[in-house]
């Protein structure tokens, strides 16, 4: 459902300060979304209104407004207007070892999944790999499309190997964490994971399950995650909505002159 702000503003543009006019309108915009003034999906006025509105110039308006696109606090939709942008999920690729479901409660909002598949399958050659298991070894494979706040958010295709958690097949993962549960199920503790992320373009089916349209980018995380003893757990790639999630990294500058390995690869 669309909103228009029609209230009159809380605060107005001060001509006596010497901070630009776009910026005093950014801030104002800014904290009426930060407020709940503004929702997401609330459309704004046009910037012939929101030039009246705060005594401005429309260049003004649209400086304003361009820097709230560009920190994705606003989205532009062709032919429609501008509204406000729905907050990015946010995952460490450094940090710590969790996934979704953790990051997304912490922010208070809601998960769900859409089980595409569950059931045990050969590994094939890259899953091998990954798992360090025999080819054609016996994996469970989990395929989910996962909704933060009911919207499509991430698609991801989840392997565990069989002879940890035989009895995978059998768990509902409408609302369940994989990682949670393979901890209380079975002790087994993801303390290390191996992740890199990239993005591509979508195709007709993945499109279709993001409610994307087809060609536009994701962003490609590949993860193995491993016990303290060092022997991989689970394996997952997950396909995430550029325009709904971003990837922080920490980092720490090594010691002078000792090699590291490198954060970007060309490719």
């Amino acid at each position: 459902m669309e909103h228009e702000l029609t209230n009159a503003p809380e605060r107005t543009i001060d001509r006596t300060s010497s901070t630009p006019y776009y910026h005093q309108l950014k801030e104002i915009l800014r904290e009426q979304v930060t407020s709940g003034a503004l929702r997401p999906g609330d459309r704004l006025a046009g910037e012939h209104e929101l030039g009246r509105r705060y005594g401005v110039s429309r260049p003004v308006v649209r400086q304003a407004l361009a820097g709230l696109h560009r920190e994705n606090v606003l989205e532009r939709v062709k032919g429609r207007g501008t509204f406000v942008a729905t907050p990015r999920t946010s995952q460490s690729l450094v940090q710590d070892v969790h996934g979704l479901h953790d990051d997304v409660h912490a922010m208070g909002r809601t998960l769900r999944s859409e089980v595409r598949q569950l059931v045990v399958e050969p590994a094939d050659r890259d899953i091998s790999q990954r798992l360090r298991v025999d080819p054609d070894a016996p994996v469970v494979l989990l395929e989910r499309l996962r909704f933060v706040d009911d919207e499509p958010w991430v698609f991801t295709i989840s392997h565990v190997p069989f002879a940890l958690a035989p009895e995978l097949v059998r768990q509902d993962f409408t609302e369940a964490s994989l990682y949670h549960l393979l901890q209380e199920k079975y002790g087994l503790v993801i303390v290390r994971s191996d992740r890199a992320v990239e993005a591509q373009r979508a195709d007709a089916r993945l499109a279709r399950d993001l409610q994307i349209p087809a060609g536009d980018p994701v962003l490609k995380l590949t993860s193995v995650g491993f016990g303290a003893d060092g022997v991989p757990i689970e394996t997952f790639v997950a396909y995430h909505r550029a325009d709904r999630s971003r990837f922080e990294v920490s980092l720490t500058r090594s010691e002078q002159g000792a090699p590291s390995a490198p954060v970007v690869r060309i490719v």
